[in-house]
């Protein structure tokens, strides 16, 4: 077993992230995997990965990706086809 703060240094020091920018990259990566996969509705995935709200969603995608959600689709839709 290990203790919190443990498995929190542990993520931090292998990953950079804290442990919850660590959660939500794994959830955002989910996220835009069934998206694209199941070509289903955007906030539809955004709660089933666990985010409570679409706004903090999009947030935190814009802070991984450097774009908007819409901006991110569009430009992996344009380079499939």
């Amino acid at each position: 077993m290990i203790s919190r703060s443990n498995l929190q240094r542990k993520i931090k020091s292998h990953s950079g992230l804290t442990t919850t920018d660590f959660v939500n990259l794994i959830r955002i990566k989910y996220a835009v995997k069934l998206i694209i996969e199941e070509n289903c509705c955007f906030s539809e995935e955004t709660y089933k990965v666990g985010f409570s709200s679409q706004s903090y969603f999009t947030r935190c995608l814009k802070i991984v990706y450097n774009v908007s959600p819409k901006e991110y689709f569009k430009n992996l839709k344009n380079n499939k086809v």
